[in-house]
């Protein structure tokens, strides 16, 4: 039987180009946007939380590729009788990259080329980890914003925190707080965090989200009595691509190199602020 996989995970359905598996995708989100002209004869399958089921199933995959975090259960539970061989994936870690890049290359090895692609990922993956590590950045305090109306941040338990972690991005989010918290404003400026960064995605916040942020949390500083004002002042807020940080696979790759040199200008950035007396 010739392998047909139906992916309906954006970062996962470019792993499965970047395998030499683009022949056999026969199915993606439309959130499955990369590599954008190799995807653009696959067809559509409604969103990651909208599946088409009837679409897929007509599709006949032998092979459908889902996570725990983006897909909905029910609708991996409904597809589940009719697709041979469902893939959940759920990675927590930068490593985690590593088991998946076996795992893909054993579960479609017998395309030609897919093993030695595999091997070759991980070779890259951990070239990236020692470069980061290699820098030995100073742990900083970040806090990373995720949505807007509720503001929403990510915690210590999820991949884009340990993407951050390795370049010394260290969350303020407790580990007791949920994996996604929602938070006031009052909690941001009282968070501790030194830069506070809003990710292109899921919501695309942009510079103009950053200047606004920036204008409310210096107001709430003013607002507040002596005592009670943060001690590192307001924080620094500044744009950060989304996909470079939160897309594991083939990207985490280039995500680290991204990182390191995301950190250099964060860094700079920060330098500048307190030559100028330390509050935005």
């Amino acid at each position: 039987m010739s392998v047909r996989i139906v992916s309906l995970v954006p970062s996962l359905t470019e792993l499965l180009c970047a395998l030499g598996l683009r022949e056999q995708l026969v199915g993606r989100t439309g959130f499955c946007i990369h590599p954008r002209e190799a995807l653009r004869d696959v067809p559509k399958v409604g969103g990651t939380k909208d599946v088409d089921v009837e679409r897929v199933r007509q599709l006949a995959p032998t092979h459908l590729v889902v996570n725990v975090d983006e897909n909905d259960r029910s609708t991996v539970e409904r597809l589940a009788g009719s697709v041979p061989n469902v893939i959940v994936t759920h990675p927590l870690t930068v490593q985690g990259n590593l088991a998946l890049f076996e795992r893909f290359g054993t579960e479609f090895g017998e395309v030609a080329g897919v093993r030695q692609a595999a091997a070759a990922l991980s070779q890259r993956l951990r070239a990236a980890i020692d470069a980061a590590r290699a820098r030995r950045f100073e742990p900083l305090p970040v806090l990373y914003l995720i949505w807007k109306d509720p503001w929403m941040s990510v915690g210590r338990d999820t991949f884009i925190a340990s993407m951050l972690a390795e370049a010394g991005l260290r969350s303020v989010i407790r580990a007791s707080e949920p994996r996604y918290p929602s938070l006031a404003l009052a909690q941001i400026a009282d968070s501790g965090a030194h830069a506070v960064l809003l990710s292109s995605e899921p919501y695309r916040f942009g510079e103009a989200h950053c200047a606004a942020l920036r204008k409310s949390l210096a107001g709430l500083a003013r607002l507040a009595p002596a005592g009670d004002r943060p001690a590192s002042g307001v924080p620094l807020c500044a744009t950060i691509d989304g996909e470079m940080v939160s897309w594991y696979g083939s990207r985490a790759i280039d995500g680290l190199y991204y990182l390191i040199d995301y950190r250099e200008r964060l860094e700079r950035a920060l330098d500048a602020v307190a030559a100028h007396g330390g509050m935005q």
